[in-house]
């Protein structure tokens, strides 16, 4: 869960400070780290904990070997450690619980354990599978202790991987890079990937011309469980995409150009289905109001996770549509599109170039910087109360009883009347009552005391009151005087 100390925890263990650099210390990247210890190389994987990171964490869960859910011991079992849990489960992955901030004194151990049996997972000192370890990302506490029990479900679990072979991996995360083109982090699960290997990706191919460790040092190969990141790609691949290496370049470009064909189709057909689907729906649905956005991110997972957040935010009345998404700066061809489909555009740890700074000031295109998900989430749900249609309220401000009736020829029907509560504004809205019945809804026209026009008559006062296009009024009849307020809406 957000802030339970994921990271500071595989700080401790890197020994280095990455946590005082995260955007209000949450994770927006999956980073993956590998660490040796005496026994054997580990690597880590850290997945953000908010909860608009869930495809990074399901993908995070597929590609690990054992799953350490880490749970802050003063806070106990969060809604994204459920998840967490879930993910772990549907995946089919070992889990071995952290728990972390033991050294805070109102940290509650026992209960948190409570808290995990009713979600399913039993730990070993209640006789159930899952090794549950007391650690302190701060003191380090119980550090090595979690280190060893990962080792040794290691070894219950007998994870190998062939090492002389084609590497097989996944892509963990991939960008758009200024200088170096796409490039992506992947983790080598089979095998060993060397440089000016020829790798697939889904839609993408290309020849690693460089590959550098988690510290940014060129290294010419990688064997399993160790994640690099490559360049070289014709494009950038979706994060949790599978890499193969094969062994010809006709061939790679041969598969990528298929795939890509594949996508176009899809996504052709979708945009026709979305088109087609548009008209009916707009037409079933009269006025409902849609906030286009178009996206931009640093990496995908980023993306990815924006558009799940941003999407959930609609309601019955307006409806957020991601118009466009993509990794790296926002273009001129962005602007174009956020033009044509009269979006706003975001741009989550990126920036639009010049030409689309200026593009978008003479076409009026609103572009919004965040580099924190949450500012996003809160921003856009704000500008979506705006856009829901005010709500209107009444508020009765007085009740008036006619006393007397006069018939002027200029100006028609006068009403002769008292007020008994509250205040008679000009201005405001009358209904007239007959026996408490609704026989008219109209405006005032005129409103007098003797002969003079007044702005208001309070109560206990009498006064002379004509109403638009009404003039069928009655002795005795009352007239309920209201006002209505505009509210602002929330979703």
């Amino acid at each position: 869960h957000v802030d339970h100390g994921k990271t500071s925890l595989l700080d401790y263990i890197r020994r280095t400070k990455v946590a005082a650099g995260e955007a209000g210390g949450i994770t927006q990247h999956i980073g993956a780290y590998h660490v040796e210890t005496p026994r054997g190389v580990i690597t880590f994987l850290d997945t953000p904990g908010h909860e608009a990171f869930t495809a990074m964490r399901a993908r995070g869960a597929k590609v690990t070997d054992i799953v350490v859910l880490v749970v802050a011991a003063d806070d106990g079992v969060m809604p994204q450690t459920i998840e967490a849990i879930n993910h772990a489960k549907a995946a089919k992955v070992p889990l071995v619980v952290a728990l972390n901030k033991i050294d805070k004194h109102e940290s509650n151990p026992q209960k948190v354990k409570q808290e995990l049996l009713t979600h399913g997972v039993v730990p070993e000192e209640f006789g159930g599978d899952s090794p549950v370890v007391a650690v302190s990302a701060k003191t380090g506490q119980g550090i090595d202790e979690l280190l060893e029990q990962l080792l040794l479900q290691a070894e219950v679990l007998e994870l190998k991987a062939p090492v002389e072979a084609p590497a097989k991996g996944v892509v963990i995360e991939a960008r758009l890079d200024k200088g170096r083109g796409p490039v992506a982090t992947v983790l080598v699960q089979a095998g060993t990937l060397n440089r000016g290997d020829i790798v697939l990706t889904g839609a993408v191919f290309g020849r690693v011309r460089a590959m550098l460790d988690e510290n940014a040092r060129p290294v010419p190969s990688a064997g399993p469980s160790i994640p690099v990141e490559i360049q070289g790609l014709s494009g950038v691949p979706n994060a949790g995409e599978d890499m193969m290496v094969l062994t010809d370049e006709r061939k790679a470009r041969e598969i990528a150009l298929f795939r890509h064909g594949k996508f176009r189709d899809v996504k052709l057909a979708k945009q026709q289905a979305a088109k087609l689907e548009n008209v009916f729906e707009q037409m079933g649905e009269g006025e409902k109001k849609v906030l286009n956005l178009l996206i931009k991110a640093d990496v995908q997972g980023s993306q990815e996770a924006l558009i799940h957040a941003l999407t959930r935010l609609g309601s019955e009345e307006v409806k957020v549509t991601v118009v466009h998404a993509g990794v790296g700066g926002i273009t001129e061809s962005d602007v174009n599109l956020a033009m044509a489909s009269r979006a706003v555009i975001i741009g989550f740890n990126t920036r639009a170039d010049a030409a689309a700074r200026k593009l978008a000031e003479s076409a009026g295109i609103q572009v919004r910087y965040y580099n924190i998900i949450y500012e996003a989430v809160d921003e856009i749900k704000a500008a979506l109360s705006g856009m829901l249609a005010p709500e209107r309220k009444e508020s009765v401000i007085g009740l008036v009883e006619v006393r007397q009736v006069f018939r002027i020829s200029k100006i028609g029907t006068v009403a002769g009347c008292y007020v008994l509560e509250g205040v008679v504004k000009r201005g405001a809205q009358v209904r007239v009552l007959r026996d408490n019945v609704v026989v008219h809804t109209g405006e005032i026209d005129s409103l007098k005391r003797f002969k003079d026009d007044v702005r208001e008559v309070k109560a206990g006062f009498e006064c002379g009151m004509s109403l638009k296009s009404f003039s069928d009024i009655k002795e005795k009849d009352q007239f309920e005087v209201f006002e209505v307020l505009e509210v602002a809406r929330t979703l």
